[in-house]
């Protein structure tokens, strides 16, 4: 993006969409509300960048945006800008937070890369294959997110009240929330806020997997062996027989160490050659990075790009 001096870039998930605006040498960072998947993607990124706009006085000349669940129908960059028609934008960039996370990560590396929060997503890289694993939501997958994390630890809570499962200490962290489990489903159901709920759990799932809760270090494990599971899948996809690959693993479910612990124990004992490294970046910046990539790196089709 040389000569480029002013851009705004979208990390849009469902609990929050993080902005950075650029200008010159320097940036500047705001969080802004999720976007809100039962209503159209498009005007909300539009108003989104609308908003930071006004609150940073910058008007940026492109806009880049990685998004959470972004589907082949909203992918439309050219839409977007004519959202964005009577500002400053001249160029739009819009891609799947997979392709951003990737690119925060790891950059031009090859290699796969878990981004597990609320929901999860991998994908995997290699020399001109590109593998896209689960994401699929918190009703047909996002195995190993802390929605999922937060979903057994709560079935886990109901086999405890019913007596068809062992006592945890996660039933007095559900009674906090519930003080009458029987009524828990009812409440929770009918929320709004039913998703975050449920993944908010997943930190105490941790905090008790740490303290020697059985029940949640089953789940914790669990999880983390789902989510090597989809890590070997994605590189099975796009890797040549005995081809060495890079993994990184960003999110939050991951300061969960026996959760990380169980995801690296499942990598080492893999047939795969695959080597844990830290991640470069975050989402964010990969999506900076969206508008700098190139067309011959396997990534630039999933990419959806508009200039006026």
């Amino acid at each position: 993006m040389s000569g480029r001096t002013r851009m705004l870039a979208l990390d849009a998930g469902q609990t929050g969409i993080k902005v950075r605006v650029r200008q010159g040498g320097g940036s500047e960072d705001i969080l802004l509300p999720g976007i809100r998947t039962a209503e159209p993607l498009l005007p909300q990124l539009a108003a989104a960048a609308r908003e930071a706009f006004d609150r940073t006085g910058v008007r940026a000349t492109a806009v880049a945006a990685g998004v959470s669940g972004l589907t082949s129908r909203e992918a439309d960059a050219s839409a977007l800008l004519t959202l964005l028609d009577g500002s400053s934008v001249r160029e739009v960039a819009l891609a799947h937070d997979s392709t951003t996370s990737f690119l925060g990560a790891m950059s031009d590396a090859r290699g796969a890369v878990v981004a597990a929060g609320g929901g999860v997503v991998t994908l995997a890289v290699g020399r001109t294959e590109v593998a896209r694993v689960d994401g699929w939501g918190y009703l047909m997958g996002d195995a190993g997110s802390g929605f999922w994390i937060g979903r057994e630890a709560l079935a886990a809570v109901m086999r405890a009240y019913d007596g068809r499962g062992p006592e945890t200490a996660l039933r007095d962290v559900a009674q906090q929330h519930w003080p009458d489990l029987s009524e828990a489903y009812i409440d929770l159901q009918s929320s709004d806020d039913r998703v975050s709920t449920v993944a908010s759990f997943a930190a105490q799932v941790a905090r008790l997997a740490s303290a020697g809760d059985e029940v949640a270090r089953d789940i914790s494990v669990r999880a983390g062996r789902e989510l090597a599971h989809s890590v070997e899948a994605a590189l099975g996809r796009v890797l040549d027989e005995g081809e060495p690959a890079d993994v990184c693993a960003i999110g939050g479910v991951f300061r969960s160490a026996m959760l990380h612990d169980a995801f690296v124990e499942r990598l080492e004992s893999s047939p795969l050659e695959v080597t844990l490294r830290e991640p470069a970046g975050e989402g964010i910046d990969g999506v900076m990075a969206l508008l700098d990539l190139g067309t011959g790196h396997p990534l630039a089709t999933a990419v959806s790009n508009a200039r006026v």
